[in-house]
């Protein structure tokens, strides 16, 4: 800001048309820098008023001898751009400047005064109390990497590493020794203006911070010397047949349950993990055959594999079959596989489904596996109708004879499917 005319200061007459210095609550007191440094008091004006820069911005802060003709307005815009920017942003800090400043003046301006001149030597002592130390050094520090020597990731399979929470590309898991010990030293915070025995605890704090670390770290060095993860798995005498029998396929439902069965199975070997959820499926699959079972009581139909016919005609096909085998090796001739009396149907949708009875039956009636599955459907979906009172008109196909009709009706009534009074 310009004024016209030249001004003085009020105290010492000095010119102060560059650069002067206002208060903001007395009118027409202007005193110059070093009189305003030195806390000049006239008149109702004291020292702890405000003020009020007054000057054209034109002038240098470091007198004549500065390099570049730096201004004071320049000076104040460097000052806000290391602010905002921070040390070493060069680019967007002669930005800040001006245009007509390059971020190679920016940054060699900014050392050469702040830093490595008076100014710096003066805010910036040699020795600073209290100064942060970096302990990420691989040399040196509590804290470096050089604590310990790093060790490759166990050799588990995924599922054993979900139960243990290990997380193989840190080496570490969800749940280490002494959990809390990172709240010793989470909310420390080092101040310049700290006491001595402030400082002390802050320091026996980050002591017992590091003594539990190197105590975590030994024990993973103990289970690793003594093989002791391998041993809570169940895997240290491995059973080579049991690793070469199929396992069986994992559904969705189990997979969720052994996800919520996991802070459980924590507390338990791997072995045990595996025998217990192998005992809780099979109490699932007894538990819905026995359903089924009480299902089959409540509708009157015994099931097949407690049906005393089936029983006994199961005896009589192994009896006649070790027969036919005893004739077989007298007479030198091998005995055909039993899938080859059943060629012709084998290869047709729904056989799988049949039992053996029910294969000797379609294939002595020429009748696929499909139809067969249709008319049982049918025949025992109206037999239930009957026996509940609700009236049932008979939907057999037409394909079906009164002959095969009569054969089928025979064969569900021998195997307990249906009772007598319905054939």
């Amino acid at each position: 800001m310009a004024d016209l005319g030249k001004k003085y200061c009020v105290n010492c007459l000095a010119d102060v048309t560059n650069l002067r210095l206002r208060c903001t609550d007395c009118p027409d007191i202007e005193l110059c820098p070093e009189c305003f440094s030195a806390g000049a008091e006239i008149g109702n004006h004291r020292r702890w008023h405000g003020y009020q820069q007054v000057d054209g911005g034109l002038f240098s802060l470091w007198g004549p001898e500065a390099e570049g003709g730096w201004t004071s307005r320049e000076e104040q815009s460097l000052l806000d751009a290391i602010e905002q920017y921070g040390f070493g942003n060069w680019e967007d800090m002669a930005a800040h400047v001006g245009p007509s400043r390059t971020p190679q003046e920016v940054m060699e301006h900014y050392v050469t005064m702040y830093i490595h001149g008076n100014l710096g030597k003066a805010c910036i002592p040699d020795s600073i109390p209290n100064r942060v130390t970096d302990h990420t050094c691989p040399s040196g520090g509590p804290l470096s990497p050089s604590l310990t020597t790093p060790l490759p990731p166990l050799d588990i399979s995924l599922a054993e590493q979900q139960q243990l929470g290990y997380m193989p590309l840190r080496d570490d898991y969800e749940i280490e020794y002494d959990q809390d010990a990172e709240k010793l030293i989470s909310g420390l915070s080092v101040n310049y203006d700290d006491e001595d025995v402030e400082i002390e605890l802050k320091r026996a704090h980050v002591d017992m911070y590091v003594r539990k670390l190197r105590e975590r770290q030994r024990r993973k060095n103990i289970a690793r010397d003594y093989n002791l993860v391998p041993g809570f798995l169940g895997r240290d005498k491995k059973d080579k047949e049991k690793e070469n029998t199929p396992k069986r396929k994992i559904t969705k439902e189990e997979k969720e349950q052994r996800v919520r069965l996991r802070a459980l199975c924590q507390f338990m070997a791997h072995r045990e993990f595996e025998e217990f959820f192998e005992n809780m499926h099979k109490e699932r699959v007894l538990r819905a055959k026995v359903r089924e079972l009480q299902r089959y009581r409540r509708n009157g139909i015994a099931h097949l594999e407690e049906s005393a016919e089936y029983e006994a005609a199961r005896h009589k096909r192994e009896k006649r079959k070790e027969n036919k085998n005893v004739v077989a090796s007298k007479r030198g001739i091998k005995e055909e596989s039993k899938d080859g009396e059943f060629a012709t149907i084998e290869n047709l949708t729904g056989f799988e489904l049949l039992s053996d009875r029910e294969k000797v039956l379609c294939n002595s009636l020429n009748l696929s596996p499909t139809r067969y599955l249709t008319v049982k459907t049918i025949i025992i979906k109206d037999h239930l109708q009957k026996r509940q009172g609700i009236p049932a008109k008979s939907r057999l196909p037409g394909y079906l004879d009164k002959v095969l009709k009569k054969r089928i009706l025979t064969f569900l009534t021998e195997s307990g499917w249906i009772s007598r009074d319905a054939s």
